[in-house]
């Protein structure tokens, strides 16, 4: 190989090499690039799920959503968003006013054990009764059903005062009412089942609808803050007789007796 051939031979070496290191350069420049891009990607997409769980965590829950909204008040009902609720004689001058929560053990024992009598005076015109419900227990415990049995007895006043009657019995009843600690009137199916005992709610289909679309959620919400607000009422059951708290009784006899002591008279 004369000497002009092997310097030929070297610089065509050297440009080989010399493109190979710009070849290997490039390529890794181009890696450098897609990691960047994927890193930015990375962070972009942590950002954007942080940034949706901020919105999912800060947007009202349906409860909260309903306290802001129209209230749709149910029939058999008066006063400021219908939170009024009396059945019985109006022109009886005694009145028995309830205050209970539907997820309440000693409410469901009250009405379990003198819930009929109570009752009974009422339709014997003895005295009419009030009811103001609260869902304190929600609070308390967690979860939404006593504000959730309290729109579906919405739905039941809605379609009559006996309706109101039977499926508040219904809720409270040894059969159906669950311990404090659950939360199965959370449970549209639950308090429809419920409802498939009484008459007069069985298949239903308004108040199932209404149950299942929670027309009067928002009107649970009023009655539960009218419950908040009322004075001398600080556990539940709470009873009233012509305004003047009386002991929870737990017999008959002994509901027979508060009558009495309060002037009720047959």
């Amino acid at each position: 190989m004369s000497k002009r051939n092997s310097q030929e031979a070297k610089r065509a070496a050297r440009e080989r090499l010399r493109q190979e290191r710009e070849r290997q350069a490039k390529r890794a420049k181009v890696r450098r690039q897609l990691v960047v891009a994927g890193s930015m990607v990375a962070v972009l997409a942590i950002a954007g799920g942080v940034g949706y769980a901020v919105v999912q965590n800060n947007k009202p829950t349906k409860w909260e959503q309903a306290a802001d909204a129209k209230v749709v008040a149910p029939a058999n009902t008066s006063g400021k968003n219908g939170t009024t609720v009396v059945i019985g004689d109006s022109k009886s001058k005694n009145t028995v006013h309830l205050y209970e929560d539907p997820r309440c053990p000693a409410c469901a024992q009250f009405e379990q054990t003198v819930g009929e009598s109570v009752n009974k005076g009422m339709k014997d015109g003895d005295y009419k009764l009030s009811f103001t419900l609260g869902t304190f227990l929600d609070g308390n415990l967690g979860g939404d059903g006593s504000k959730n049995a309290l729109s579906a007895l919405g739905a039941a006043l809605n379609v009559g005062p006996d309706a109101f009657l039977e499926y508040k019995a219904a809720l409270y009843s040894a059969k159906y009412h669950p311990q404090e600690s659950t939360d199965e009137f959370a449970k549209n199916s639950y308090l429809i089942k419920v409802a498939d005992t009484v008459d007069a709610l069985k298949n239903n289909k308004t108040f199932q609808n209404a149950v299942e679309k929670g027309t009067y959620d928002a009107w649970a919400m009023k009655m539960s803050k009218t419950f908040d607000d009322a004075k001398d009422v600080d556990s539940t059951p709470t009873i009233k007789i012509n305004d003047k708290k009386i002991d929870n009784p737990s017999t008959v006899a002994q509901w027979e007796t508060a009558l009495k002591d309060a002037g009720v008279t047959k």
